[in-house]
């Protein structure tokens, strides 16, 4: 029997199309991501972004003025986050969303955004879309392996953003 090259052509067209759509219905393709954090349902980018100067990456936490304790524990963990980003402190900035009690704070400060959660943390890039979500956890332990998945997470976007 004779091979007819255009079923071959075909059949070699139709099978890798056949095999995507099935690994595509039947959730053959691992859903498990890398990031510690959560991207955001909704795409939020920052009024008034482009006006000031800004780093690759800025870390901020959502400070609105009814969060109190749970914002004061994030304030102290923001200054800790920044000690250990080391040598990437150049490439990060850290900023406020919404206004604080305290008067001496080396960050910036903008408008409070309302449909981020109270004392969250967020990572914002360099054109002002925020990106992921570090929720606050009340258990101190949670909040730090949190706190530690940011870190991993901004570290690894660094290196991307370096190496292209």
């Amino acid at each position: 029997m004779k091979n007819n090259p255009l079923l071959i052509f075909i059949g070699c067209c139709l099978v890798p199309l056949i095999l995507a759509y099935l690994a595509l219905k039947l959730e053959w393709i691992p859903s498990a991501s890398s990031n510690k954090g959560e991207f955001l349902t909704q795409e939020i980018k920052l009024q008034d972004w482009k006006k000031t100067e800004h780093k690759q990456w800025t870390i901020a936490l959502n400070h609105p003025a009814q969060c109190q304790q749970a914002c004061a524990q994030q304030l102290q963990a923001l200054e800790n986050l920044y000690i250990a980003l080391g040598k990437n402190q150049g490439k990060v900035d850290v900023a406020i969303l919404g206004q604080t009690q305290q008067k001496e704070l080396p960050w910036r400060q903008l408008p409070e955004v309302d449909v981020l959660q109270p004392a969250s943390l967020y990572l914002i890039d360099h054109m002002g879309l925020v990106v992921l979500q570090y929720p606050y956890h009340s258990e101190p332990q949670q909040n730090r392996l949190t706190q530690k998945g940011l870190l991993k997470d901004l570290k690894k976007l660094l290196n991307y953003s370096r190496s292209s």
